[in-house]
């Protein structure tokens, strides 16, 4: 009796995705399960028909032989036709996915290496106009003894005879079979019997790398450099893993950084303050004069245009911004009090028109007062 066409017997397009044959062909194996259909050969049959189908066309070289050849292109490679399916073995194909999958066709498993990270420690200048620094960093690396492989040089790894290079075992509990990862292998698919005396069948070994880390100018706190490939290596040949530095820049004795701008703080005495003048300001570039106009209070800011930093992701420079603060006189001698004094005098005679901001406190202070008894 001829076959019928694989897609139809899933019921799916010529040009359906890998996806939507292993949906189809799940909605048909529990459609048809012996299970539900006790007795039925009919159902049975369509079971296996499932199976056979699903395993071509999941098959991407079985499945262009099928679609250029049909059935004849496949005969001696598709494996158990439907007389010859178990129901296990369909279980598997369902859902051995969900159970961890099998290492197809004996290959080993080929792991990425893990990430690493590495803090950086920077003062503000190297931040802001960057910097290269060497580092040196504790890994995993590829043994050179054996390339990775973990076997004896000369040798090379053996297929796995508790599982057959699959990598998983098969636990049979009635019609269902559940795939565990090989307890010999550990889901490798292989074993060294003669393992490298450098990494002891690790195939990776301890080792210490210095690195040149490229410091981009503007970095912050929190900013992450990633270094490709600078991780730790992978297993049987996977990838390495990548480095990740993470920045932390020190506290400056003159500026705090808010983004792209900086702030510091002026100290001004007492006459500066009050008859103004010209003082040096330090920015990271060098100093610049900032001219204090007269009665500048405590506490004024001053914007000094493009004296910030300028962020990795920006291209404009934020500022730097100064607050004076004006300074008590101390270690006064009885000259400089009497002087003080004097001055106290002389200004308590204008009142309001040498302390505008003093006044108005104590008109605030007395107004609250005034309201509390009325």
């Amino acid at each position: 009796m001829a076959k019928r066409d694989y897609y139809e017997v899933l019921g799916v397009s010529r040009n359906a995705t890998d996806a939507e044959l292993k949906k189809a062909y799940r909605r048909l194996a529990m459609k048809h399960h012996p299970d539900r259909n006790e007795g039925n050969t009919s159902a049975e049959k369509k079971f296996k028909e499932a199976k056979e189908a699903h395993d071509i066309l999941s098959d991407e070289r079985k499945r262009a032989a099928y679609d250029q050849f049909g059935h004849a292109g496949v005969d001696n490679s598709a494996g158990p036709g439907p007389g010859g399916a178990g129901v296990g073995d369909i279980f598997d194909s369902v859902f051995g996915d969900i159970f961890g999958g099998s290492a197809r066709g004996g290959r080993q498993r080929v792991y990425r290496g893990a990430d690493l990270r590495y803090d950086l420690e920077l003062s503000l200048e190297d931040a802001v106009s960057g910097t290269t620094i060497k580092i040196r960093i504790p890994k995993l690396a590829e043994c050179n003894g054996c390339g990775g492989s973990g076997a004896k040089k000369g040798s090379t790894p053996a297929t796995c005879p508790t599982c057959s290079g699959q990598g998983q075992v098969r636990m049979q509990q009635g019609f269902f079979s559940l795939q565990q990862t090989c307890p010999q292998c550990r889901g490798q698919g292989k074993i060294i019997k003669d393992q490298c005396s450098q990494c002891r069948g690790q195939g990776r070994v301890k080792d210490t790398k210095t690195i040149s880390v490229k410091v981009p100018p503007g970095v912050d706190n929190g900013d992450r450099i990633r270094l490709s490939n600078e991780g730790e290596a992978g297993e049987n040949g996977g990838p390495p893993g990548d480095l990740y530095v993470h920045v932390n820049v020190r506290e400056h004795p003159i500026f705090t950084r808010d983004d792209t701008n900086l702030h510091c703080d002026v100290p001004i005495s007492y006459t500066t303050a009050a008859l103004g003048g010209e003082l040096e300001v330090p920015t990271l570039a060098g100093r610049v004069k900032l001219k204090i106009p007269v009665a500048t209070q405590s506490g004024k800011l001053f914007r000094l245009r493009g004296k910030g930093v300028r962020s990795v992701r920006s291209s404009s420079k934020g500022d730097l911004i100064c607050r004076t603060v004006v300074e008590t006189p101390i270690n006064l001698t009885k000259e400089q009090k009497d002087l003080l004094k004097e001055l106290e005098r002389t200004m308590g005679e204008g009142g309001r028109k040498h302390s505008p901001q003093a006044s108005s406190w104590l008109n605030g202070v007395k107004n609250f007062f005034d309201d509390m008894t009325s």
